[in-house]
């Protein structure tokens, strides 16, 4: 994929100098073996610069994002990843540069990782597993790593289990850091089950793992000395990285730097004993015994990156506000306000900054917009006002004036007008609804921040009366977070808030209809719910704060036809008004006249006896809307795949579909209720709902994009947020202030997605938080490698490729067929397979479509075609979990002759608690005595209680009619004894719920032990929404007040899987887990 290209802020941020005289963020640094050349990336390309310093050699000039060199023995040639191809290769060129060559072309991603010698070189991939390994398919986390020749060809598997920063010494032996499971790569300071160790793998006829270093806190990077018997690495073990040397088997290892804040990255060496390292963006060199040597680097090279990029956008717009007269609406687009005409695509740009704003609302007179923007890190509300009088639309006026609205030191957004537009209401610190007067500009409180908790910044609701004197907003009160109410407030900040909905189900969304005098709100209350983790089906209900309006709404459609007749004619009997009244009229059309609106009273005591439900079933609504009349309910709801707008006649008790999939967002009508606007994910849409048309609102909108600008903001905005919102206020001692400093003089040194998440990570590292860390989605290559389905025998040398195995449920399985394991795929669509060559480009982009396959039987001799559909590598990744846990099920079985029930709970969410209960209360399951529950590999969700309670149950009652046993009580629970197994890769939820079965006292806990990371998170999309950041802000306490974040979890039972028997298809902790149950149970006779 192409580079993602910055340039320099000019507005709204401070501007930034680029000095090629002392570069940042030079990062993969690595020493030559001959160590007299140091190569590096800097900006996606990669450099090689003298041992001493100097101006930097350019050797990678194609604008793809070029990463982690690494040198051939000889010093001649540079294996390095880039993403030229869509994802990450490995690629090889010569050290003066000149074209690389590309040995890889798996769809995944590739990282080189050393070079076994001067003709091949080890990589990491997550291609396929070994048949016989029982490492957890995990779709990238655990990868594989496998040898290539520099000439290309065909992979060769080399470990089935994950090995990171591989050093090889002259006797083969390789040290590597080891990977336990997930944890952001760049988090620092933990100490934890979940933190890399460093191992050696001597290989051999019987291959070797031996430990070499225990620290619960990371070591990394291990790197052997020219003597081949010791080594270097990185260690937190005095704090921040440093570099350590030790002999395998010594259990001290003697410090060589002591540097106190900045971690010490990419530890290499050369034969000649120099080391090399990155630190604080530079590049450092070491003789053991002398002092650090800053390598002073000069780079010369042309700019290929802009300030600025002028482009023009028809799509993208993420939110939108309707005028008062329907005829524009003002919309966000990646961060700036702009206002196009509903029927033209002639359009306005009202903010243009690389900052972001948001939430913009159009004043009742339709002259002014106010909307939230976050400058100077802080967010505020800002006003833009049309000033010429004679100019009465945003998109065609000349001249506009910004002001700021609030002056405060809190985060101030999501404004709305009043309806009388005398006063906006907004949110303060995300939860505090507020009010400004917009003429004395006093603030006052409406409601307190403790009575609301925010957990992603626009879930908060709060909407205006008719006569601007009330607001319904969602309210927790007390301990209700997962209970919301409807509470109405008075606007002045004044009198007892009332809890209009007071129901244990979540309640929220509500809207003023019928002239203020009922609302219609969302509720849970009637809907299915879902069997585990969180979610339910919502319904809209409407509550009646006047029994006139309720009698009228009770009315049938000929009651309501009479009444309305008899309004009509009391209305002529009145008369019109008088002739000098309608000329006076007539001279001041165009001025506008304050509607008077009387204010509303309210007869609250008998509010729940005037509550009807309004949609006929339940369903995942996005929103919904009540016509002026009361007659129509409008929603949007998904049924079927994509939401549909619906219509329910209230009046003829008819319910219909007037629009299929226009997408989820909010309904926004006109002041007739005749049309419907939309801002949904496929663009910005008006809805006529006489007809059922719907028409897209085009825009063509002017965006200057200021690359630098636009990551700093981002950058500012991350660290904000986290200032915010992070689970603990003072941050666990973090000094988020000084960090903030070190890492932001980065930026202007940093012009790809690539580097700034990496950069991010490496901040928000240094929380020593779970569920943190910034993550850059990149496009990935156009044409993904598909698979078959099968193991192949990696040792067949021979062409084609020999089938080892072949997966149940895989494509070679959908029908009958000859091919069946020993059998050799020789052709793909007709292309031969030679021996050693690379086949993965013969399956480019062909998941989902007809492929022929030319198959030999070496039995039979027969050689046949089959035709198939590949499938996607994902896929393939589902059917060997299947695999996996069908593999250990087989296993319980035999170790506990029969006697003992698996199950593997895949994520902390309803589709896995539905397969376990499934599972575990089927009649296979009711025979057996005792169950492991294998929660291992689980990345969390939310399902502790579901869990723990379905697995303690305690029989009090059987049903027995004549005799005949048919039944228990509990009969949805697990009756009998459990255990639950866990590892290191347990996280977030997969914490927490062991944690509960372990405090309950459900059973023992069994493995290994469990990184504190049961914490809630909020990944937050950017304006670029390619960079996702997580902060974690919701701890969970357990009774005695500690938080369980970086809070180990122990098992009762200890057991460890060697590397060497997780390779050979054993799992000493299942097996642990079986011998605990039973010797539970009762011996068999």
């Amino acid at each position: 994929m192409k580079k993602l290209l910055l340039g320099i802020a000019a507005v709204c941020l401070a501007g930034f100098t680029f000095a090629q005289d002392a570069p940042l963020w030079m990062r993969h640094s690595v020493i030559s073996p001959d160590g007299t050349t140091i190569a590096f990336t800097y900006k996606g390309d990669i450099y090689t610069v003298p041992v001493a310093g100097g101006r930097a050699m350019q050797i990678t000039t194609n604008p793809a994002y070029d990463t982690a060199p690494v040198w051939s023995p000889d010093s001649k040639r540079i294996a390095f990843a880039s993403d030229r191809m869509g994802s990450l290769d490995v690629y090889i060129v010569a050290k003066d540069g000149g074209e690389p060559r590309r040995l890889t072309t798996h769809s995944g991603s590739e990282t080189p990782l050393a070079f076994t010698d001067a003709g091949h070189v080890l990589f990491s991939a997550g291609i396929m597993p070994s048949a016989e390994a029982v490492v957890f398919p995990s779709n990238g986390q655990f990868n594989q790593v496998y040898r290539v020749s520099v000439e290309g060809g065909r992979p060769t598997m080399i470990s089935s289990m994950p090995m990171e920063c591989i050093s090889i010494n002259k006797e083969g032996a390789m040290l590597y850091q080891d990977k336990k499971g997930y944890e952001d790569y760049w988090r620092k300071h933990h100490v934890s089950p979940i933190a890399r160790d460093i191992w050696m793998y001597t290989p051999g006829k019987e291959p070797q793992y031996r430990q070499l270093t225990t620290f619960g806190g990371e070591d990394r990077e291990p790197v052997w000395a020219p003597d081949g018997k010791t080594f270097y690495y990185l260690s937190e073990e005095n704090g921040s990285f440093n570099i350590y040397r030790r002999t395998p088997g010594d259990a001290k290892a003697v410090q060589l730097t002591h540097y106190t804040k900045n971690p010490v990255r990419y530890l290499s060496a050369a034969t000649d004993g120099r080391l090399c390292y990155g630190f604080d963006g530079e590049i450092y060199t070491l003789l053991p015994g002398g002092e650090a040597q800053k390598v002073n680097i000069s780079i010369v090279s042309d700019r290929n990156d802009k300030d600025i990029i002028r482009q023009i956008k028809s799509s993208g717009a993420t939110e939108m506000a309707v005028s008062p007269d329907g005829k524009e609406v003002a919309f966000v687009l990646r961060g700036d306000v702009y206002v196009t005409s509903v029927e033209y695509k002639t359009t306005k740009q009202i903010t243009n900054t690389p900052c972001q704003e948001r939430t913009v609302d159009f004043a009742p007179d339709g002259r002014t917009l106010v909307y939230a923007s976050e400058r100077g890190g802080l967010w505020q509300l800002y006003t833009s006002t049309i000033v010429r009088k004679d100019e009465k639309l945003f998109t065609y006026a000349t001249e506009l004036k910004e002001e700021r609205l609030t002056n405060s030191d809190a985060a101030s957004f999501q404004p709305q007008y009043s309806p009388d537009g005398k006063e906006i209401a907004f949110l303060e610190n995300r939860s505090t609804i507020r009010v400004i007067n917009l003429k004395t500009k006093d603030v006052r409180t409406v409601m307190d921040g403790k009575y609301q908790y925010s957990y992603s910044d626009g879930d908060q609701w709060f909407q205006w009366s008719p006569d601007s004197k009330w607001i319904l907003s969602d309210y927790i009160g007390v301990g209700g977070w997962n209970n919301k109410d409807v509470v109405l407030l008075n606007a002045d900040g004044k009198g007892e808030m009332v809890n209009l909905t007071e129901s244990g189900y979540n309640d929220g969304n509500a809207k003023w209809v019928l002239g203020g005098k009922a609302m219609i709100w969302t509720s849970d209350r009637a809907g299915y719910r879902s069997h585990g983790s969180w979610g339910a089906e919502d319904d809209t209900y409407i509550m009646f704060f006047d029994a006139e309006a309720y009698d009228r709404f009770l009315m049938n459609k000929e009651e309501t036809a009479l009444l309305e007749e008899a309004e009509k004619a009391e209305k002529e009997k009145a008369g019109k008004k008088d002739e000098k009244d309608a000329k006076k009229k007539k001279g001041d059309a165009d001025k506008d006249k304050e509607k008077k609106v009387e204010p509303l009273k309210f007869d609250l005591a008998n509010r729940f006896d005037r509550i009807v439900r309004l949609t006929v079933n339940s369903s995942h609504m996005a929103d919904a809307m009540l016509s002026a009349k009361g007659d129509k309910l409008y929603y949007l709801s998904v049924f079927e795949d994509g939401y549909d707008l619906w219509e329910h006649n209230l009046k003829e008790n008819v319910t219909k579909v007037l629009l299929k999939k226009v997408g989820a967002g909010a309904l926004q009508p006109d002041k007739e209720g005749k049309n419907i606007f939309l801002c949904a994910r496929d663009g910005m849409k008006k809805i006529e709902i006489e007809g059922s048309k719907i028409s897209p609102i085009e825009f063509e909108a002017f965006f200057d994009y200021r690359p630098y600008g636009e990551r700093e903001y981002i950058f500012d905005h991350i660290w904000q947020q986290v200032n915010d919102k992070f689970y603990v206020a003072d941050l666990q001692g973090t000094d988020w202030n000084g960090y903030k400093e070190t890492y932001k003089r980065f930026l202007p040194y940093i012009n790809n997605n690539y580097d700034f998440a990496e950069m991010l990570s490496e901040m928000l590292g240094e929380l020593n938080g779970s569920h943190t860390g910034a993550r850059y989605y990149a496009s990935g290559a156009a044409l993904p490698t598909a698979a078959l389905g099968v193991f192949y025998d990696e040792a067949y040398a021979g062409d084609g490729l020999k089938i080892k195995e072949i997966i149940a449920q895989s494509p070679l399985t959908k029908k009958k067929t000859d091919v069946k394991p020993g059998c050799i795929i020789e052709k793909v669509d007709g292309v031969a397979i030679k021996a050693g060559a690379d086949y993965f480009p013969l399956l480019e982009g062909k998941a989902g479509r007809k492929v022929i396959l030319s198959v030999y039987d070496p039995v039979t001799g027969k050689r046949f075609e089959e035709t198939l559909k590949p499938i996607s590598y994902g896929a393939q990744n589902e059917l060997l979990y299947k695999r996996w846990v069908e593999n250990c099920r087989k296993k319980v079985d035999e170790y506990s002759g029969g006697r003992i029930a698996y199950i593997h709970i895949k994520g902390m969410d309803s589709p896995s608690f539905r397969k376990i209960y499934s599972d575990l209360l089927s009649e296979s399951s009711r025979k057996k005595e005792a169950v492991v529950v294998d929660t291992r590999h689980n990345g969390g969700g939310w399902l502790h209680e579901q869990v723990a309670t379905l697995l303690s149950g305690k029989e009090y009652e059987r049903f027995v009619p004549r005799g005949q046993y048919i039944g228990s009580d509990p009969f949805d629970r697990w009756l009998k004894p459990s255990c639950m197994l866990v590892c290191e890769d347990n996280y977030s939820n997969a914490h927490g719920t062991p944690f509960v079965y372990k405090t309950l006292g459900i059973g023992k806990l069994i493995g290994a032990p469990v990184a504190g990371t049961m914490t809630a998170v909020w990944w937050e999309s950017q304006i670029d929404p390619s960079i996702v950041f997580g902060i974690p802000q919701v701890g969970c306490m357990d009774m005695q007040g500690n938080y369980l974040e970086n809070r180990t979890l122990q098992p009762d039972i200890l057991v460890y899987n060697e590397p060497e028997a997780v390779l050979k298809g054993e799992d000493a902790q299942l097996k642990a887990a079986v011998d605990h149950l039973l010797k539970g149970l009762p011996q068999k006779k």
